[in-house]
Order: C-alpha cells, then structure tokens, then sequence
C-alpha cells in the first residue's frame, strides 16, 4: 500500500491559494483514479483509496498535517519510504517540479509537522510557487490566490505533478525525477 499526501489548507478561502497546491493536486489524482472515499474522523482529514493507494487531505490545518498521515500511516502500517507528500516550496520558481527522499524542511511548516511525527525519509513532490521579495512577505504570499496567470497553467501544472506521482510508484525515484522535473513552467499561459 502508498500513501500519496497533499498539503494544503482546508476551508474555501484557502482553495486556490498558493500554499494549497498539494490539495488540488491530490483532488486531481482521486479524480485521475476514480478512489473512493473512506474519510474518517480518526484520521482527521479526507482520506480516499484505490486498490494499492491511499490519497489523503489533512484537515488538520498545515502547521499539524503530521497528526494526519501519522494517523493513517499508523492505522494502515504503511512504511515511510511509501509515503509520497505533495507540497508548495518557495525556493523553486513558479511551475517547478522537482524531487526528493528525505532533507530538511525548508523551513515548510506541513513538512516539520510529519517530519515531526513520522520521520522525514519520505518522498516529496515539491511545486515551486516562487517566493515574495520580501521575507516579511511570505505568510500573505503563500496564503494568497494564485494569480491569473499563473491561474492559465494550473490544470497542465497539476496534471504533470499527478502523473509524476504515480509513476513514483511504479518506477524508481532516480526514473521518474530525470523524466517529469520541470524548472519552470513548460506549457504556454496564452
């Protein structure tokens, strides 16, 4: 069994903003495989599955997605090293991809949580969003909606990271990273 996790923010106010790029593309993987709902207040977030892989949405706010995939990691014995995280990162240009097992945080709070309560040698799918200019300016920038158009390439964007994420699972990290990693955007926003 997998366990493929978005990050992201729950409520509507947060749905297109840019710390909630996990969750779209989470709800676009559950879309892409047809998984069933198995939700469950004991794993305090939306959790759906196929038959080889679970897709969770923590509810739990970003600061404690830990309690939510230790909870479903727990419940399902699933190892670390099967645990894909879906996440914004802000040292990477708006529309990168790229890939890794394990490292540090980034200073990303959803990611010190799990690290927190899993350990951190799991895999990450980390979705550039680029950073403000100022360091004072990162809560309101993450927490911001995408802009327009940044708004065009979101469906090409999320469609490239779920197909990613599934190759994950079937082909080695080294395989999928030289074959979907993007540096920036590749798709046109006109």
């Amino acid at each position: 069994m997998w366990l493929i996790v978005g990050l992201g923010n729950p409520g509507a106010k947060y749905e297109y903003t840019r710390h909630n790029i996990g969750f779209l593309t989470l709800d676009h993987l559950v879309g892409m495989t047809g998984a069933h709902s198995l939700s469950s207040s004991s794993f305090h977030g939306e959790l759906h599955k196929t038959s080889q892989i679970l897709f969770l949405k923590p509810l739990t706010f970003m600061n404690r997605s830990g309690i939510a995939v230790q909870a479903v990691k727990n419940f399902y014995k699933i190892d670390l090293e099967r645990i894909i995280v879906i996440h914004d990162d802000l040292d990477l240009p708006f529309g990168a991809i790229r890939f890794k097992r394990g490292g540090g945080n980034g200073g990303h709070n959803g990611l010190k949580s799990i690290d927190s309560m899993v350990g951190n040698d799991y895999i990450r799918i980390r979705m550039g969003i680029g950073k403000p200019r100022f360091k004072s300016q990162v809560v309101d920038y993450v927490l911001h909606d995408f802009s327009a158009e940044e708004m065009k390439i979101l469906p090409q964007w999320i469609d490239h990271a779920a197909v990613a994420a599934l190759e994950l699972i079937r082909h080695p990290l080294e395989k999928v990273a030289s074959q979907y990693t993007l540096k920036k955007p590749q798709w046109n926003s006109a």
